[in-house]
């Protein structure tokens, strides 16, 4: 799962399992293009280009000619209109992230061959403002990322977890509307078709990341033949029974998989920001010392919660591992922690977006996948985990809002098959917290020659254009710009 923007998108939890089709797999939003009337976008720090309009879709797709909703879009056309190919829609990491600033962000970092190919399309999934926006009006103390983020208590109990579980829940009912019944991971993949069929594209391009590569697999799934060509870069396990729920266990490894470099890192000589002389005593100081906050919490004016504690330790280890840029951010609060001393507070999105990501996030996860409701079922999970993955304490198996869901999922998960055109590239970094290459050989074998996978010797989450190497970059800057895929899978070194 994705950092939404480094601050937001960790906010983004993981999920489930799930119960029988409501919605045709093949119902659209429309089947004509609509007069769409584009205007400036509001926001600051925008490509002067970009432009925003707003789609209308079903909320119900089991009752196409019910209330409809509004999908905020934005694009940046193509800057050479003799070279253009189509539409390339960025689809954003969560589930809660939207991609509605991505052309005038991450979409100025493609080539210029590619931005001169496509239209670049931005979006804010249903249920993201400015689309038709959901919150679910939780107090401050429950948008804490280490309330969010399941972790247990220091014992392994989750009592504490159950309880949160019910609370969150009962906002989400009480405050959250009906669009909260139908915000999803397919419904996403429909209003996606929604949103083609709207621009007068026959087919259109995507490059998905992180949980925006499920809703690209979903758009390829549904929509096979509306479909051009299509990345997706971090991939998600895509789970046919847990969805999203064998996201969250996935933290074990990756945590395993990326803990080692921050190691070598954190005592390499010369580093300011040394936590040990030895790789090996960086793992075991960050052990102790989350023990030793579990015990005696240091006050932290400011944060939310207002202490250090061993699981804001451990949530501040799992943040740090998206990218090895904020490897300082954790060495510098262990080395303040063990001083007995604490950095500034970390700085919190607005409220109000907070509250907004929270909600589509958790809608997602529960909707797509049904979670178990009993404690007994979670308390086995947190023991066996906290003895195989220390690191991670247990949380990967802990119980998240949708143990107390009150509504179940309308269809079954997304089931990801090799029905289709062979347009499907995917890149991968070989450490990757959020997404384990471990997943994504999942769903590569679940693809089978519908795909192609780009393994890159690099460490950190999302690799086109950002954590990856420059073998990876070309390879899917290539592919875009002139459908040029490699003939077999592909490790960059």
């Amino acid at each position: 799962m994705k950092q939404i923007t480094k601050s937001a998108a960790l906010i983004a939890t993981a999920s489930a399992v799930v119960f029988g089709v409501v919605t045709p797999l093949t119902a659209s939003a429309t089947g004509a293009p609509a007069s769409l009337k584009w205007t400036k976008c509001a926001g600051e720090g925008l490509d002067p280009r970009q432009e925003c309009t707003t789609v209308s879709v079903p909320m119900d797709y089991a009752r196409p000619g019910g209330p409809k909703i509004d999908i905020a879009v934005s694009r940046i056309p193509s800057e050479k209109p003799s070279a253009r190919r189509g539409a390339l829609l960025l689809i954003a990491g969560g589930p809660g992230g939207d991609s509605l600033a991505d052309p005038s962000g991450k979409g100025q970092k493609l080539p210029q061959k590619v931005r001169d190919t496509y239209d670049l399309i931005g979006f804010a999934p249903r249920g993201n403002a400015p689309s038709t926006p959901v919150s679910c009006e939780l107090g401050q103390s429950d948008l804490a990322r280490t309330t969010l983020r399941p972790w247990p208590a220091p014992d392994g109990s989750v009592t504490a977890n159950m309880a949160t579980a019910r609370r969150l829940s009962d906002a989400c009912a009480r405050n959250g509307g009906e669009l909260m019944k139908h915000i999803s991971t397919l419904d996403n993949a429909r209003d996606i078709d929604g949103i083609r069929a709207a621009l007068g594209e026959r087919r259109l391009s995507a490059w998905g990341v992180s949980y925006g590569t499920y809703v690209g697999a979903a758009f390829a799934e549904l929509f096979p033949r509306r479909t051009d060509r299509i990345v997706l870069d971090s991939s998600d396990n895509p789970d046919p029974v847990r969805a999203e729920r064998a996201w969250l266990q996935a933290f074990e490894v990756g945590v395993e998989d990326n803990f080692p470099e921050f190691a070598k890192w954190a005592s390499a000589p010369g580093n300011p920001d040394r936590v040990a002389d030895t790789a090996a005593e960086v793992r075991s100081r960050f052990l102790r010392l989350a023990h030793r906050l579990d015990r005696e919490p240091l006050p932290w004016p400011g944060a939310n919660p207002a202490e250090l504690n061993g699981n804001v330790l451990r949530q501040t280890m799992l943040d740090s591992l998206y990218d090895p840029d904020d490897y300082p951010t954790l060495a510098k609060l262990m080395l303040a922690a063990q001083k007995g001393t604490v950095p500034d507070a970390p700085q919190s999105p607005p409220e109000a977006m907070l509250q907004n990501y929270t909600a589509v996030g958790a809608a997602t996860i529960c909707n797509d996948g049904a979670w178990p409701r009993s404690a007994a079922v979670y308390e086995k999970g947190v023991a066996e985990s906290r003895a195989k993955f220390p690191l991670t304490a247990g949380m990967p198996r802990n119980a998240m809002v949708c143990a107390a869901w009150p509504w179940q999922p309308k269809e079954a998960p997304l089931r990801v098959t090799d029905r289709g055109p062979s347009n499907v590239l995917m890149v991968q970094n070989e450490r990757d917290v959020a997404t384990p290459l471990s997943g994504a050989l999942k769903l590569r074998e679940a693809l089978g020659r519908r795909a192609v996978m780009v393994t890159v010797n690099s460490t950190g989450h999302d690799a086109y254009l950002d954590n990856g190497n420059a073998c990876g970059d070309a390879v899917v800057s290539r592919f875009l710009a002139t459908g040029e895929r490699p003939g077999a899978d592909l490790y960059c070194e």
